[in-house]
């Protein structure tokens, strides 16, 4: 009889494993077709932050990605506020990690369990935020195409949750979904990312610049808060095309446009409108975006540029600036919008007529015209 309790313990304990287990397969699975079918990068990471917090009760999860990955890396560096809390995603070199990692050299990779204790202190830094920490945790290598490119590191404040000797199977399971879901995404950012960035200087391009323009003035006219744009246009830019050629005239063009992007404040636009052409648009009134402009103005008359005789190139540029205060009963955001830029143009060409390398105010009125 005792014999025949034991046998009925084993396999209840055996059918409440597989059990466990089939709840468990089924809400990885659920957490899976969320990252497959991710659109964007912030989908993405809501789903595996998120979700896979949620549903295993976990008290943290981090998402540590290789900077130097294949265009998994460049997901680091989303846009302003469009990714989840910083705690939550993290980055680094994956060489700084090398000789910390839990795994033997060349070793088949596969879920590490234990506690944060037991991991090298470099690596805990990397993982986890020290308000964050947890008691026991599952790190697991996230293969991107060319080796790991990052590392899914789960957290539970239970110390026995995760330990060296459990199963792992679905662990390793849930890792290649999350690296194809990973890769997928990377590769839809950078599309993504293509079609509205100038592959020379590397800013947004007017198309984009006046759909976060258009998003701007909705948000700015939702408080009644002033917006300004700023419009920039290289000095004698034909000139300089003309006479040192086109290479020089390239290098001219990345070289304004990374002066600009540092004299803006941070989560500010800056784009490539057209050419020699370039735009701005910063919070705040007109007296604020005129302190702005002439920031951007001294800046670029303070470049070095080289031509191809090793040679200083002297730029300056001139500026237009207009402001308006938005109304929550306004014209419609696509006039206002237009407004906007049309002054902002104006003034720029004022600022050519008075004698270049200066910066004009123009006002935008509410009804669309200068």
């Amino acid at each position: 009889m005792s014999q025949q309790n034991t046998l009925s313990a084993r396999l209840r304990t055996l059918i409440d494993t597989v059990q466990q287990n089939e709840r468990a397969l089924q809400r990885f699975q659920q957490i899976e077709v969320r990252l497959i079918s991710a659109d964007d990068f912030p989908s993405f990471l809501d789903a595996l932050v998120s979700d896979l917090a949620r549903a295993f009760e976990l008290s943290v999860v981090t998402l540590w990605l290789d900077e130097r990955a294949p265009h998994v890396g460049e997901l680091l560096h989303a846009e302003p506020g469009h990714v989840l809390d910083a705690r939550h995603l993290r980055g680094g070199r994956a060489e700084a990690l090398g000789k910390d990692l839990p795994w033997p050299p060349r070793a088949r990779r596969a879920p590490w369990l234990g506690q944060p204790a037991e991991l090298a202190p470099p690596l805990r830094a990397a993982f986890f935020d020290p308000a964050d920490e947890p008691q026991s945790v599952a790190v697991l290598a996230i293969e991107g195409g060319e080796g790991v490119c990052g590392y899914l590191c789960m957290g539970s404040a239970d110390p026995g949750r995760f330990a060296a000797g459990m199963a792992t199977d679905l662990l390793q399971r849930f890792a290649i979904f999350v690296s194809a879901g990973l890769v997928n995404v990377a590769h839809r950012e950078r599309l993504r990312q293509e079609g509205v960035t100038d592959p020379l200087t590397g800013l947004p391009n007017r198309r984009y610049f006046d759909a976060r323009l258009h998003e701007e003035v909705q948000r700015a006219a939702r408080i009644g808060a002033p917006s300004a744009c700023l419009f920039i246009d290289i000095d004698s830019f034909k000139h300089i095309n003309d006479t040192f050629g086109h290479g020089v005239g390239d290098r001219a063009l990345i070289a304004v446009a990374a002066c600009i992007r540092r004299s803006v404040r941070l989560g500010e636009t800056v784009a490539r409108y057209g050419g020699e052409e370039f735009v701005a648009l910063v919070q705040g009134d007109t007296q604020q975006a005129l302190v702005v402009a002439e920031r951007v103005r001294a800046a670029v008359e303070a470049l070095t540029v080289l031509d191809d005789t090793a040679e200083p190139l002297k730029l300056t540029v001139s500026i237009g600036v207009a402001a308006q205060v938005m109304k929550p009963d306004g014209p419609p955001a696509c006039d206002v919008a237009s407004a906007l830029i049309e002054a902002a143009d104006a003034a720029m060409y004022r600022a050519k007529r008075a004698g270049r390398n200066r910066v004009e105010c123009e006002v935008a009125s509410e009804s669309g015209k200068t």
